[in-house]
């Protein structure tokens, strides 16, 4: 790296760690609970220990720093939560260090500030979710990052739809060409399978690459914990605090789990990392087993009929059917966002057959066009 481009690096990473010290030390001045308060203090405390990194090394470089004064965000974070309160600017402040979580990770001469920045994103989103206050709370809030029963219905409703809409589409844009039962059923079931081998390819990779990257996380904490083991504790030590432990508390806890090297790097990883290391992300096959019937299970409905009958009347059923599915899937819905169930299902039911009507109309002027 050319020494001007180096020096400017060093300069960027010193005015990021000040911001942040300074909007720290505010929002601890601001923060009327004392232990929360305290918290940032600890945060701004360990931004200035960064920032007095990138100055030396920019000393050492023969750059000596002249000061910086907050950025217009850090004024402009600090002017709101002076006038609006902490807990106004504290989810876009967690929004920020989750997306700067990482920015040391290509930086040779900063892989020791990597866990810290890591650290002080989950101490912050802790801080934002509102996290426990006890003990007792704290064990059972262990598996707070994890993926509520709700997501997997949610997922499982929205599996079934793709199915069900795309093979109903599918369905209708041929049987408005005109074609003979034998090829729509034929193009039913090609549809049904090749989008459920879509599906799960895609599912499977999703999971196995999330896996992979939950396996370079703990690899990347586990050589934190030998090489930085007190960084580590200090962090998880917020963590806790950031939950409701009182400072002196959240510093036992943590060092009785830093004893164990095991037993840190799973919390670590549940705690920081927002990994479960029991399940890495889950099984990428089973994950697309599930995809496939789903998206199966959705898509048999609009082919169903053709299996017996054939001409208007398998295409009223074929309508009806989907209807009636597409229908259930709006009540599921319902569920969890927060609609009524007959508002949910007919939003369901108008924008699937919308949809499949506009296939149809699509396949009727292909079919007369190459007639």
């Amino acid at each position: 790296m050319a020494d001007s481009e180096n020096i400017a690096r060093l300069q960027r990473n010193l005015r990021d760690e000040l911001d942040s010290a300074a909007l720290y030390r505010s929002l601890a001045d601001l923060e009327a609970d004392p232990v929360r308060a305290d918290l940032f203090r600890q945060l701004a405390s360990s931004e200035a220990d960064h920032a007095e990194i990138w100055r030396s090394k920019l000393l050492a470089a023969g750059v000596v720093d002249t000061g910086h004064g907050p950025s217009l965000r850090t004024r402009t974070l600090a002017f709101l939560a002076r006038h609006l309160g902490v807990g106004f600017v504290l989810p876009s402040i967690a929004s920020a260090e989750v997306a700067d979580q990482n920015k040391y990770a290509g930086q040779a001469d900063a892989t020791a500030l990597s866990g810290d920045e890591r650290g002080h994103a989950a101490v912050v989103r802790t801080l934002v979710a509102k996290g426990p206050t006890t003990g007792a709370d704290i064990a059972k809030a262990e598996q707070w990052h994890r993926g509520a029963s709700g997501n997997e219905l949610r997922a499982a409703v929205l599996g079934a739809n793709d199915g069900l809409v795309s093979n109903f589409c599918l369905i209708m844009g041929v049987a408005g060409a005109g074609v003979a039962n034998r090829e729509i059923l034929l193009t039913g079931f090609a549809g049904l399978v090749a989008g459920a081998c879509s599906m799960a390819l895609g599912e499977w990779l999703s999971v196995t690459n999330a896996r992979e990257l939950a396996r370079t996380q703990m690899d990347r904490e586990a050589e934190e914990i030998e090489q930085t083991p007190e960084s580590e504790r200090r962090e998880l030590a917020l963590i806790y605090q950031a939950k409701g432990l009182a400072r002196a508390q959240a510093e036992t806890f943590a060092t009785e789990i830093m004893k164990d090297k095991d037993k840190a790097l799973d919390t670590l990883a549940r705690e920081e990392l927002g990994i479960d290391p029991a399940e890495l992300g889950g099984n990428p096959w089973s994950a697309a087993g599930v995809s496939f019937g789903l998206f199966s299970a959705g898509a048999c409905f609009p082919v169903a009929p053709f299996l017996w009958s054939s001409g208007p009347v398998a295409m009223a059923s074929c309508v009806a059917l989907s209807a009636f599915a597409l229908a259930a899937i709006g009540v599921t819905t319902s569920l969890f966002n927060g609609r009524s169930a007959a508002f949910s299902a007919g939003r369901q039911v108008v924008i699937g057959c919308v949809a499949a009507a506009a296939t149809y109309g699509a396949g009727r002027l292909l079919g007369v066009s190459i007639s």
